[in-house]
């Protein structure tokens, strides 16, 4: 952690901070209403030094993430799954071992899946992202992948622009403890 500053704590509670509002500029949702940012671009508030730290961070993630956009195959692999009924429960099939006990198991089908395998170069800058980048839920409370919403909506929607990706709008100092604040 050399390149970033100190923030006034120590370095487990720094990279806490960081990843924290990283995560928050990539998965917080954007307002449909006329009142919100100009062209509805996702924003955090927070302190400008944080600020500051976390736009080198999301910077770096994009340019990495539209560099590797379309960096992976597709192949077909047989998937095992558990059969279910109307209702949405597994399905049960009797069998007989060969001491002739009874017993009940899951009935499965076997069906073939595309999957997107990633080359090495694009493997590495998704772990790197998913280290500053952490899982967390919606407001309906599903589990929300910031690294996919990253690759598959972020990436694309900037592969012309050629850096600058976040912008830190100065708000001026709090009230109580007077830190300048900023829009990112």
């Amino acid at each position: 952690m050399a390149g970033y500053r100190k923030l006034g704590r120590v370095s487990n509670q720094r990279i806490a901070i960081l990843r924290n509002l990283a995560t928050s500029l990539v998965v917080c949702p954007v307002k449909e209403d006329g009142k919100a940012l100009a062209e509805n671009r996702k924003h955090v508030v927070t302190t400008l030094a944080r600020a500051k730290e976390v736009s080198k961070i999301i910077d770096k993630l994009v340019a990495d993430a539209i560099r590797e956009k379309d960096n992976f195959t597709t192949k077909e692999v047989t998937v095992s799954s558990a059969k279910l009924d109307s209702k949405g429960m597994k399905v049960l099939v009797s069998k007989t071992s060969k001491n002739g006990k009874k017993y009940e198991v899951v009935d499965r089908e076997v069906t073939k899946k595309t999957v997107q395998v990633d080359a090495p170069s694009r493997l590495a800058a998704r772990k790197n992202a998913a280290y500053w980048l952490r899982k967390s839920h919606d407001a309906e409370g599903h589990v929300v992948d910031p690294v996919n919403i990253l690759y598959d909506e972020i990436a694309p929607a900037l592969i012309n622009h050629k850096g600058g990706y976040t912008k830190i709008v100065k708000l001026g100092a709090r009230r109580g403890d007077a830190s300048e604040m900023a829009l990112l």
